[in-house]
């Protein structure tokens, strides 16, 4: 790869810094997450450390003096053995409770509210550290119970024992917070709560790093708007420069840019990355994802290094997440109005409730200018411009739908022009034009 060129035009476009809470590298948070999103994962490491720690108290009780500690398991070695019986199959099937309990929840919330919020229960961390505990209660105490093999006084592992009673305890206490936070999880509020502070949360991330983008332009280009930059950016790209197509390598949505460590690669290389999709397309491999703007033409090694390098920084899942697809947190409230609104559920409390979550999010939205989707290195080159949704692609997603299919309850449409009046009210100029376009259309559909 060639070494970057500082004779570049300049933009005013900020570097690419993530926000305190993702100083780490793009690469490894993304596995990081990847790692621990499964299912499975917290209950096997309780299972592991439950192996772990039944082979090694009755080792560690073997070590203890002969002198009598009152409050460790008094009883012979049959007790025992009774002891560790009666909780391994106890806790089995409590483990199986919970399971049962949580296919139930899925089951609900799959049918009442949308297919697209049972991530949120998946990715619930008190079910799964109640089913860790329970199963690993269980494993336990069969790996203790394995390691009694004598009959006489000394063989009882008083100190294995007891923490088998101490984790019993624990994990009693765990199933009855579950039981309280499982029965609340399913309620509406807290469903429509939990995918509103998510997404908001991602969308704060994103206006903080558009905040930083509009100083930097302020300082160096204050004359200059969004759209201009965005085309000049494209248009001295594109001119006398080679182009090379970047077909996916996978099929999948599109669910992330790992953007800082592709603006360093782009750098290192001299090129411009243009992202040809927003985030939450649905890719297909060998359809273009991509195209890498460069000087010169290039050999067949080091287009395929290119190839490469793009397609590992575009980071493609089977479903959608909310890891950086802020559109995603607002698909998922607007199916949970259309399913409130549908023939068989006929809740439109629900749909305006809905409403409700999405006007806070749109107000934040509102009273900022649309984001440059231009993203430079260190020395403020342009190195890759990726596809975001403004305002009104926004606005769009969270009205349509839901004012077609409320368009001839009562409650819906007064909720949504009183959204609409209320964002027109703090918006800034263009996205006040967008809002009373918009609200000129629900208009025409009544």
């Amino acid at each position: 790869m060639s070494t970057p060129t500082s004779g570049r035009p300049r933009t005013g476009v900020a570097p690419v810094t993530p926000p305190p809470s993702r100083r780490l590298p793009g690469r490894g948070r993304h596995l990081l997450r990847r790692l621990l999103r499964p299912f499975w994962v917290v209950p096997t490491l309780w299972t592991v450390l439950a192996i772990a720690l039944g082979l090694a108290a009755p080792e560690i009780g073997a070590l203890r003096t002969e002198a009598a500690i009152p409050w460790l398991f008094p009883g012979d070695v049959e007790g025992a053995r009774s002891v560790l019986s009666t909780i391994a199959g106890a806790m089995i099937s409590v483990t199986g409770l919970v399971f049962s309990n949580t296919m139930v929840v899925l089951q609900l919330a799959s049918s009442q509210y949308s297919p697209r919020v049972l991530r949120t229960f998946l990715e619930d961390r008190v079910t799964q550290h109640t089913l860790g505990l329970f199963a690993g209660s269980f494993v336990y105490a069969l790996t203790v119970l394995r390691s009694i093999e004598g009959s006489g006084a000394g063989d009882v592992p008083q100190v294995a024992v007891t923490l088998a009673y101490a984790w019993v305890v624990a994990a009693l206490a765990m199933f009855l917070g579950f039981i309280n936070h499982i029965t609340g999880a399913v309620g509406v509020d807290r469903v429509l709560e939990e995918t509103t502070h998510s997404t908001r949360a991602l969308l704060e991330e994103s206006l903080s790093t558009r905040a930083r983008q509009r100083g930097a332009r302020a300082d160096e280009a204050p004359a200059a708007g969004a759209d201009d930059d965005l085309d000049a950016v494209l248009r001295e790209a594109r001119q006398g420069r080679h182009q090379l197509v970047v077909a996916g390598s996978t099929t999948g949505y599109l669910d992330g840019v790992l953007l800082a460590e592709l603006v360093r690669c782009a750098a290192e290389a001299d090129v411009l990355v243009e992202v040809l999709h927003p985030l939450g397309t649905f890719v297909v491999e060998g359809d273009p994802v991509a195209l890498v703007h460069a000087d010169g033409a290039s050999t067949d090694d080091a287009r395929s290094e290119l190839e490469e390098t793009v397609c590992a920084h575009l980071v493609v899942e089977p479903e959608r997440t909310l890891e950086q697809d802020v559109a995603f947190g607002f698909r998922r409230l607007v199916d949970i109005a259309e399913k409130a609104l549908s023939p068989g559920v006929n809740d439109p409390t629900t749909a305006v409730q809905t409403l409700d979550r999405l006007h806070e999010l749109l107000r934040l939205l509102a009273v900022v200018d649309d984001p440059l989707p231009v993203h430079a290195d260190d020395e403020g080159v342009p190195r890759v411009v990726t596809r975001e949704p403004g305002f009104a692609g926004f606005l769009d997603l969270a009205v349509d739908e839901i004012a077609h299919y409320g368009a001839e309850d009562v409650q819906v449409p007064r909720r949504l022009a009183r959204m609409l009046e209320s964002l027109g009210a703090v918006a800034t100029p263009a996205h006040a034009e967008v809002i009373a376009a918009k609200a000129a259309a629900i208009r025409s559909l009544g």
